[in-house]
């Protein structure tokens, strides 16, 4: 069985489905949008 550490380096990194790059994860983050994306909406 795998440790839940290890559970948790495996998942794959989180990607903003705008524009499809990778985002840096904050804990407590339920965001789906990358900064940039989200700044463009506000606009």
């Amino acid at each position: 069985m795998m440790s839940p550490v290890e559970f948790f380096r495996n998942l794959p990194k989180k990607v903003c489905p705008e524009c499809g790059e990778g985002m840096q994860e904050q804990a407590e983050s339920y965001l789906l949008e990358c900064d940039r994306c989200l700044s463009k909406k506000e606009e």
